[in-house]
Parts: C-alpha cells; structure tokens; sequence
C-alpha cells in the first residue's frame, strides 16, 4: 500500500514534461499543501519547495498540524519533480468573533499554469463551527474570501491557466470560488479538485448546476466518506481507497495511490450510504433555523472551555469538562429542548434508514 509521501519517494525523481505529464497524484498533493507551516517560517516573495522545506526543517512535529505533513514538505524539498515550483502569495487568517479560518497558497507549475490551493479545516474550534455553519447560512466568510483570493491571483497573473484545489473544507472553498468568480477567470480555469470537502445547500446547486463549470469539477472521496458527502453535489465523484475506518479516513494520507493514479473504487460503503441518507433527512426534516441555534448552543458550550483548539479540550479534560457540564446547566430550557429535539430527529432518521434497508434486504 501506498500514500501521496510514498509516491514522492518513488516517482519523485521524475520531472513534470511530455513523456512524465502532471496527473492526479501531483494536483492531490499540491491541494494538500495549502495545509504546511508556511506561516512559521519567514516567506519571501517567491519561494520555492525546496527553500521552504529547508526553513521547515527545523520545526518540530508538533508544529505541522497533521501527522504526514513534516514528511511531505521534506520530501517536495528534495523532490525533483516539485522542487523548484515557485510558490507565492500565501495567506492564512482566522477570526473568531466573525467565526472565520482560511488559508491559502499559489503554486507556479510552469511559466503557464499555476495551482491556487485552499487549505481546509485546522484543529481550531473556530474553524470547525464554520464548517457547521454551512448546514444553515447561504454563504459563509471562508467561501467570500476564496472567491475573492481567486480573482486577485487571476488578475496579478493574468496570462496563467489556472488549476483550484483544497481537501476538507479547503475542496468546498475551491468549488465555491470557481462557480462565483467572474466569467473571464472562469474561462482561464482548467479544473477544480474537491477532496473529501462538503457539498452545498440545495439552494446553491440549483442556481449553479447548469453552469459549464460544474464540467470541470471533480470531487474525490474516500470509501467511508461522512464529510465529503454532507450537504449536495452535482459534480463528478471519485471514490479513492482508504486504509483507515470511518471518520479517520478523511485523513489525505490513508488514501492509496498506485504508480500515477488513485486507487478507486465502484462505489461507497454501507454504513456511508447510511450516515449520508440519515444527514440528508435531518436537513430536509429541520429548517435554518432549528440548525443554526442546535451548533450555536454546542458551540457556546465548548467555547466556555475557553479553549482554542479541540487537542487543548482533550489535554484537559479534569478541567473542560466541568465547564462544560456547568455551561449546560446555564443554558435555557428553551435551548436545552431544541438540543433534545435535533438529537431524536437525527437518532430517528438513522433508525428509520436502518430498518427500511432491513426490510428491503429481507424482501430480496
């Protein structure tokens, strides 16, 4: 079994040109790159992997945010595949009173074409409640400012064909700034790769899934997928083969690879198709409304923890916890029936599903 960091290791000496063409395996990589510690080191204007990788290589592992993440930027650094890809205008910003988190990094394939990579959600508490807003609001601030971030870097390179990629929450960001940009950047983009990022609301979609851009979306997702299937999709999807289980396999790095290209599969798991129909009759059987106060009071409650990041809430649980219990006990009645009230729709729409694909499998 193989990985993205795998791949460096042994296709990496093999340079980008006619007989060596860019393939899946290379976009995957540069969507997951927008996730490195550009911020801990000190960026020139143009950098490229390898003089990145040479300033990173004294950061601790604790400091990159994902396991995998140390040894693919040391990797692309020796990589001569990637190597001297400039990367330029870098950006990452995160703002809890307006519950915003986005990043993002500009990679220059060629003298032609760059790569505009959106990273996805972070450990932070309040990069996750964004995510969770995208079950009630139209838009949310991550999406505004990756439309806004594509124009801009269309415009300062304006002769480049462009490539938009992001995983997680980063994928989402990619389609939303492809389908919303204006038309003359629309035209200069080649693709646009989700991976395992969340769909939109249906509201969305239909004002978009006419568009010729939706042609040039691909969404990618693992055989468990849970987040890359919440909310809807018009686009192509791609299942990739993960090594992990469940939720863990939204994990870039448990995706397998072989020679150059993923490793793909006919169709999702059960216990996948099952978690996406029970989420989809959740949103179909609640309103705005009821979804906004359920994941503002959650959200109130672990934000009384005072902490940051969820790893902060884990370390200290002798803590956390009790100001948890104690802010639940704060909470309205009111507030406290709505959590009641969503949490039996969700358990009720799961046990429905379960029983109805029970008895079909008896029929048969």
């Amino acid at each position: 079994m193989a990985n993205i960091n795998d791949y460096l290791l042994w296709r990496g000496d093999l340079q980008i040109d006619e007989k060596n063409k860019i393939n899946e395996i290379d976009y995957m990589i540069l969507a997951r790159c927008s996730y490195l510690r550009f911020d801990k080191i000190k960026m020139e204007q143009e950098e490229t992997f390898e003089t990145a990788s040479n300033k990173m290589k004294d950061l601790k592992d604790e400091e990159f945010l994902f396991n995998g993440d140390k040894e693919l930027i040391t990797y692309l650094g020796k990589s001569e595949r990637f190597k001297n890809m400039i990367i330029t205008d870098y950006i990452k910003t995160s703002d809890k009173e307006n519950e915003k988190q986005f990043g993002a990094i500009t990679i220059h394939l060629s003298n032609e074409t760059m790569y505009i990579s959106f990273i996805g959600t972070d450990s932070t508490i309040n990069g996750w409640k964004e995510d969770f807003n995208m079950a009630f609001m139209e838009h949310v601030p991550c999406q505004l400012a990756g439309k806004e971030y594509l124009e801009k870097i269309a415009k300062k390179y304006n002769t480049k064909s462009i490539v938009v990629g992001g995983h997680s929450k980063g994928g989402n960001v990619a389609i939303y700034s492809a389908l919303t940009c204006d038309k003359s950047v629309q035209d200069r983009i080649i693709k646009v790769n989700n991976y395992d990022g969340p769909g939109f609301k249906q509201k969305f979609v239909e004002t978009y899934e006419n568009y010729e851009m939706v042609k040039k979306i691909e969404t990618f997702i693992p055989q468990d997928s849970i987040i890359g299937r919440m909310l809807n999709h018009k686009e192509k999807i791609t299942i990739i083969y993960s090594t992990e289980k469940g939720i863990m396999q939204h994990d870039i790095y448990s995706w397998q690879v072989l020679k150059d290209e993923v490793l793909k599969l006919e169709k999702n798991t059960q216990t996948s198709e099952d978690i996406n129909d029970t989420l989809n009759k959740w949103l179909e059987t609640t309103t705005d409304k009821q979804r906004e106060l359920f994941f503002n009071t959650i959200f109130e409650i672990i934000n009384s923890t005072e902490a940051e990041t969820f790893g902060d809430i884990s370390s200290s649980l002798t803590t956390s916890i009790p100001m948890i219990l104690k802010k639940y006990k704060e909470i309205s009645s009111e507030d406290k029936k709505a959590l009641t009230k969503m949490t039996k729709i969700f358990a009720s729409s799961y046990l429905n599903i379960l029983k109805q694909k029970k008895i079909i499998i008896i029929k048969k």
